[in-house]
């Protein structure tokens, strides 16, 4: 009976070690730790099922605050929809929502942000603005297709500034998976910068 007891105790440390394991999300932030979650998800990640079989984490640039910028909004008015190439037949409904304007690393520089017309169609993301933009690492270090980063309108203040986080950028779908239909970044927000900071390019298996 000592026996029995003894080893069903130990059955159960091993499950709750597996278990741990399991539940173990790698990341230096929580975006990054929110970001993996979704991935290692097999109901939502963009991955293959040979790249999930063998994942564990995306590969991010450290963590740097000088890449934490505020940037000035210029807000575009009466600005037309436009078609957004994307990386296959489809295309995509924007407007240009405005200008950001910041410095990095002692150099000026400006980004065109973006509204999907999609997205006000849904509640749940009709304040989100979308900010694609390549950089001198696109197409080494990091995805040659370029990153993306999600901005809330509510992020404005009442000076008319964005916080930018360079750190919480990330790739679209495709540089994953072709099955994927994504915008192409707008020649004009290439940066003339290297933003090491982020997601890293995505090496398949």
């Amino acid at each position: 009976m000592k026996k029995t007891t003894i080893l069903l105790c130990i059955i159960a440390i091993l499950q709750a070690c597996n278990s741990q394991q399991k539940r173990a999300i790698v990341g230096a932030t929580e975006y990054q730790q929110q970001l993996n979650a979704s991935y290692k998800d097999a109901s939502k990640t963009p991955l293959k099922k040979k790249d999930l079989k063998i994942f564990k984490g995306l590969d991010f640039f450290p963590v740097d605050s000088s890449f934490i910028v505020i940037a000035t909004l210029e807000k575009i008015t009466n600005a037309p929809t436009f078609e957004m190439a994307t990386t296959t037949d489809r295309t995509a409904l924007y407007k240009e929502y405005g200008y950001l304007s910041f410095s990095l690393e002692g150099k000026k520089h400006q980004l065109t942000i973006y509204r999907s017309q999609d997205d006000l169609k849904d509640v749940a993301f009709k304040n989100n603005l979308f900010l694609p933009f390549t950089d001198a690492t696109s197409g080494n270090e990091s995805y040659g297709g370029g990153r993306y980063m999600d901005v809330m309108t509510t992020d404005e203040n009442s000076n008319g500034t964005i916080t930018l986080n360079f750190n919480n950028t990330y790739n679209p779908y495709c540089a994953y998976n072709d099955k994927y239909s994504c915008p192409l970044t707008p020649r004009k927000n290439h940066l003339d910068a290297t933003i090491k900071a982020g997601v890293k390019v995505f090496k398949k298996y």
